[in-house]
Parts: structure tokens; sequence; C-alpha cells
């Protein structure tokens, strides 16, 4: 008899998951793909709750094939991702969270949109229960693109549709030792590696289900599993991609979305001791990887609260973060005949902190809310900051 290899390996890792799994396995028996095509591959990472038995249950009677693992818990997402992934057998492997739930074309969709390209990676459209999701990848659907010419950066998770070879190609696993963010440094590299990533935006694929009890893993953890997980992703971006323009693109990533949060207005609660840490943590981190280009695809806070960190200068860095919290708009100031519009956030030309004006220069995308402003103006005069910057900056 000849075994049909399956489109599709759904690997589910799954952790003290009821009652939410009911209506993630529902969400793959829904599935329009031929039954056949898919595989299943569920491990229960030590649950207690009854996840493992109803995992059994599911596979006795569903119409695809269902491979079940239970092992002792291992402390976070990683392990059974990892042990899914070395039974797939499918062209294709999708990693689907034991809380979420899939569309019903979600997979049909993402294959067909793989297949027709030739394309490694795929993002389908997600879309939030009681979660904010991620916005910035699905602006457009993008038969082809790359991690350099999209907002797919944006977007690390974990729930996309990867095709298997390149996995096995370049012995692609989750870092085990890494307890948040590990799906980011694992998307990354696929996407670095992949010949090709595809985006579905006019279809919703996945739903981000928010747990009423709390326990979903990216709103736990030490403020320290953030900085490892900063540390991971921007050395393997350092490490794979040369330095230059491409690479100031993907640090903004771990910059904006990961560190930065930790020097905004969870850091005004913090005791004195913990925001030393953080800037001990930090500095290794601004030393190897802030650079002047990164800090001029910010906005003006964000662009200055990171240089407070790189200069260690703490005292100045909580009247911004008060600022920031307080959500009040900072005056602007223009000059040069519209050509140049300052956003006058605390210690602006302040002569004993010493700043440049250039750290509160805004870019055309803040400064259009400015009246006055001339764009068009502003392009020659921007050149020249950037040219000045990283002496500036540094």
């Amino acid at each position: 008899m000849t075994v049909t290899q399956p489109d599709v390996t759904v690997v589910i890792g799954a952790y003290e998951a009821m009652p939410y799994l009911v209506e993630c396995l529902r969400s793959v028996e829904a599935q329009t793909l031929d039954p056949a095509r898919i595989e299943v591959v569920a491990v229960d990472d030590g649950s207690t709750d009854g996840t493992g038995e109803y995992l059994e249950q599911f596979a006795a009677r569903a119409a695809t094939h269902v491979t079940v693992i239970r092992q002792e818990n291992s402390g976070g997402p990683s392990s059974p991702r990892n042990v899914g992934l070395g039974k797939a057998t499918g062209r294709y492997v999708f990693f689907l969270d034991a809380d979420d739930r899939l569309a019903p074309e979600a997979l049909e969709r993402m294959v067909a949109m793989a297949d027709r390209n030739g394309t490694d990676v795929v993002l389908g459209k997600v879309e939030g229960i009681n979660r904010v999701p991620p916005r910035a990848a699905w602006v457009e659907t993008l038969e082809r693109t790359d991690v350099f010419h999209s907002n797919i950066k944006f977007t690390l998770s974990a729930q996309k549709l990867f095709r298997r070879a390149l996995l096995e190609r370049h012995s692609m696993r989750f870092d085990e030792s890494l307890f948040t963010g590990e799906d980011a440094l694992f998307t990354m590299e696929a996407y670095l590696r992949a010949d090709g990533v595809s985006v579905i935006a006019d279809h919703v694929c996945y739903y981000l289900v928010g747990r009423d009890d709390g326990k979903h893993v990216t709103k736990s953890g030490s403020y320290t599993l953030r900085f490892d997980s900063a540390r991971a992703l921007m050395n393997l971006v350092a490490e794979m991609v040369p330095p230059g323009v491409e690479r100031d693109k993907l640090m903004l990533r771990p910059f904006l979305v990961t560190l930065l949060p930790q020097f905004g207005p969870k850091y005004l609660g913090d005791s004195e001791q913990v925001r030393r840490h953080k800037f001990e943590l930090a500095k290794p981190l601004m030393d190897a990887h802030w650079t002047p280009e990164v800090a001029l695809r910010l906005k003006v806070n964000e662009r200055l609260r990171l240089q407070l960190v790189a200069e260690e200068r703490p005292e100045l860095l909580l009247d911004v973060a008060e600022f920031v919290k307080s959500k009040k708009r900072p005056s602007a100031v223009v000059e040069k005949r519209g050509r140049r519009v300052y956003l006058a956030y605390p210690h602006f030309r302040s002569g004993e902190a010493g700043l440049p004006d250039s750290l509160y220069l805004a870019e055309p995308r803040e400064a259009r809310e400015v009246e006055g402003y001339r764009e068009g103006a502003a392009g020659a005069f921007l050149r020249r900051v950037t040219r000045k910057a990283r002496r500036v900056l540094r």
C-alpha cells in the first residue's frame, strides 16, 4: 500500500489547554483541505487538567491522522514544538497554539499560496479574540516578498506555514533555553533563509485567542526574559546580515518591540534596583547594535528614550517616561521655513542636559501632523542629518 505524504503537518504543543483546546481541535476538523492531506502531531507537555486525555479522544475519532505524544512538563513551548516537528512528515508544517483557532479555509489557502509561488513561508492574516492582533504585516496580499521589503519582521510568532524541507535543510529548531521570544528567533531565521515569503491579507486564516485565565505565555515571565529574547534576536541578525541598511531594518524590530517597552511607563513602577539592572542588561546590547541609522527609523520619543539608555542617563529617562505615560502631545518647534520640525519632549534644548537637537527632529511620518511642515523641502536636510547622525549620537 502506498502512503501519500500529507500536504501539511499541524503541530500542536499543549499545556493546561482546557477548555480552549476543544475549539482549537474543532477548527482543525473544520478545514476545507482534504483530511487525508492533513497530519496532526499533538504534544501534551505534562498537563494535569485533562488536556492529554482529550487529545487521545480526538485522535481516536478524527478523520485525519493524529499522533499524540505525552511528556513531562518542559517549562516552555519550545520542547513540544521541537518534538512535534521531529515527528512531522508533511511537505509543510504549521504550528498551532492549543488556545487558538484556524479559520476553515486556512490550510487550503496557505498551501495553495506556497505551491503557486514556490515560497518557503506563508503568513495567513490574523484576527484577535479578546486580544489585539498584529496588523502591520497584513496591509496587502503579497504573492512573493522577503523580510527586507515588507513589514513581516513585525510578526515573528510561530503561527505560520513553513516548508519542512527548509527547516530540515538547516536543522532549524526552537531554542529551548529561551522561555519567551523563542518563536521570534525561529521565524526570523526562517525569513532570512527562505526562498520567498507569501502574505495572505485578504482572508483571515488564524484567530489569536486571549485566555480569560490570563495564562497566555506572552503575558507572563520576568523582565530578564525579555532581555534574553532581545539579545538572541539581535545576535542572530548580526550573524546573518552584514552591517548596513538591511541589518538596520531588522534591528529596528527587537529595539522597538522587545527592548523599548522596558523603558516606558512600566519603568516608572520599577524599584531602583530593577531600574539599575535593566540598564546593566541593556548596555551590551546598546553598545553592540544601537546605531544612528536604527535611531533615525524611530519616532522621537522612542529614539530619545533608547538614546538615554545608551548614554546611561536614567535621571533624564524618568522625565521622558513620565511625559510618555501622561499621553501629552509635545509642542512642535518649526524652523527653516517648515523644513525642520522638532518635538519638544523633556530636556529639549536644555543646557544642563546637553542633548543634541537631532534627537528631537521629527521624521516625515511624525512631522506631517504639524502645521507648517514642508515635506518636499525637508528631504535634503534629512539626508544631511543622516550623514551627521553617526558622529552626533555616538
